[in-house]
């Protein structure tokens, strides 16, 4: 599915937390997928073209990205309760949860306090107790909250030439081969106003938040299958270990041969048929 296609059938819904802005497709039993630190809904576009035949498919984008604005709170756990807060207004009651990257964080912080709203887990390459955020991006937390980030960020936007080699590239095998729609679709709007809500919210990266769910996590019941790239040393293979010996309702921890931390947009038939199997269970 192109960006735009996806793009154009993004809504919002108010809530008292503020708007959020989500893409749907399909029907059938709900599926919620949250992106990470850096992309947005559309992240999901090629895994929900797929699975959209047997499932209600809901994409949220998380706040200062994609069409959700920024908010005061922009921690981790404010951004789980986002996405209860969407479940709400959506009328969900209970949903099949999938995520990346610093979504991954936001999910199990959402398990952790909602476990009576989930269906199935999912985690594909994320931050885990730990490593939030991973070692080699502590200098460019720690760099946004000294307000370094923002002119970064948006140099970065706006100029083409530094999609494909900049900090958001890393996390594909071929960052060459990405459309320019898609460096368009995540960079946009690039405004000094989201670029300062962006470097905000990775200010406000917390190892504490995942530590402080610990207990809850180590006691959870729901169906969890964990999908892990190799190829990504920040999301190194052993945290995905880590999260299986926590996590006691680990069914599956699938190994993707090479792949980095955003192999479900660039290689979503690496996940599509594992989702399937967990969902169908």
């Amino acid at each position: 599915m192109e960006v735009a296609a996806f793009i154009s059938q993004r809504r919002s819904v108010a809530t008292e937390a503020g708007e959020i802005a989500y893409t749907e497709f399909g029907e059938g039993p709900a599926a919620v997928f949250v992106h990470g630190l850096g992309t947005n809904g559309a992240f999901w576009r090629h895994v929900i073209e797929q699975v959209r035949d047997n499932s209600r498919c809901i994409a949220i984008d998380l706040p200062a990205h994609g069409g959700t604005p920024g908010r005061a709170d922009l921690s981790v756990p404010a951004m789980a309760e986002m996405v209860a807060d969407l479940c709400t207004a959506l009328g969900l009651d209970q949903v099949d949860l999938v995520a990346n990257d610093t979504g991954g964080a936001v999910a199990q912080v959402f398990a952790a306090r909602h476990p009576e709203l989930l269906r199935s887990l999912t985690l594909t390459n994320c931050d885990t107790e730990g490593n939030l955020p991973p070692a080699d991006f502590v200098p460019l937390v720690k760099a946004a909250a000294q307000g370094e980030v923002a002119d970064l960020f948006l140099a970065i936007a706006n100029n083409p030439e530094a999609w494909r080699t900049g900090p958001l590239a890393e996390g594909y095998e071929h960052p060459d081969q990405i459309p320019d729609e898609v460096w368009q679709g995540y960079f946009a709007p690039n405004t000094i106003e989201r670029a300062r809500e962006f470097e905000r919210l990775m200010a406000g990266l917390d190892s504490a938040d995942l530590e402080a769910v610990h207990s809850q996590l180590s006691a959870l019941t729901v169906p969890t299958l964990l999908v892990w790239g190799t190829g990504y040393p920040p999301f190194d293979i052993a945290w995905a270990y880590r999260l299986r010996d926590l996590i006691p309702s680990v069914r599956d921890l699938i190994e993707v041969d090479g792949a980095r931390v955003f192999f479900p947009e660039e290689r979503p038939e690496d996940l599509i048929p594992h989702l399937r199997r967990h969902w169908s269970r």
